[in-house]
């Protein structure tokens, strides 16, 4: 069978954090600042979330990787206004490692320990090789579907219909698991920064709940809270803080 474009790569970078990958740039300066005025304050705070956060991640990277992976994050603010609140991890062109946040979900953060929270999850999508993991998974589920459609005698397009479909249900297949791993470990590093991961994972009460949908891409909330719960009374417990 000649083998069909790749798409299964596309559906990878979207659904590690259920985010579209939508262009970035740096916190801006200036009269360009879109942290302006009455919102000093949450750039401020976003900024020391930034400078506590960041390193412990970047040790946390080092600790749980290989040898010569990329621990570096870049960390960027989406500045288009009127977007709805949203972060995702993804990479650069050179593969560094980029945590992306936009400007209402910096508003919308309540406290410090939220963003902090959050901070550490989507650090922790790049520590776990998530994005990874996500593309092999619908590299497997576009072999199969695509490969039962030729061996029916199915034409190209039809073929090709199967393969991206394949690609949809291999990415999605693993998600819900990558996201408890990555509240567990987004938990350790948010302790380890001297914020505290369970008054951040209120975050997600007020965070429309997705339920346990079959093939959702996110667990549900109250699955997360406790598992945060969970992992931040036996690190205390283990003499971690």
């Amino acid at each position: 069978m000649r083998r069909l474009l790749p798409v299964f790569l596309v559906f990878a970078s979207a659904l590690v954090s259920a985010c579209t990958v939508a262009p970035i740039s740096s916190v801006p300066s200036g009269r360009n600042d879109p942290f302006s005025g009455a919102e000093s304050r949450a750039a401020q705070q976003f900024t020391e979330v930034v400078h506590r956060v960041e390193p412990v991640a970047e040790s946390q990277c080092h600790a749980f990787t290989r040898d010569g992976a990329n621990c570096d994050f870049l960390i960027v603010v989406d500045d288009r206004p009127d977007e709805t609140p949203n972060a995702f991890q993804t990479r650069d062109s050179q593969g560094r490692p980029v945590l992306a946040f936009n400007l209402a979900l910096i508003r919308e953060a309540q406290n410090a320990d939220e963003l902090a929270f959050v901070m550490g999850h989507e650090a922790s999508h790049h520590i776990l090789g998530h994005l990874d993991r996500v593309q092999e998974d619908a590299a497997i589920g576009a072999i199969i579907f695509s490969g039962i459609a030729a061996m029916t005698g199915a034409d190209e397009a039809s073929v090709r219909s199967a393969e991206e479909f394949g690609a949809s249900v291999g990415a999605r297949t693993f998600t819900k698991n990558y996201e408890l791993e990555a509240d567990e470990l987004g938990t350790v590093i948010t302790l380890r920064s001297g914020f505290d991961p369970i008054r951040g994972a209120r975050f997600f009460e007020r965070l429309p709940d997705p339920g346990n949908r079959f093939l959702g891409t996110h667990p549900p909330n109250s699955e997360r809270i406790e598992t945060v719960r969970r992992t931040a009374e036996a690190y205390r417990a283990g003499g971690g803080v």
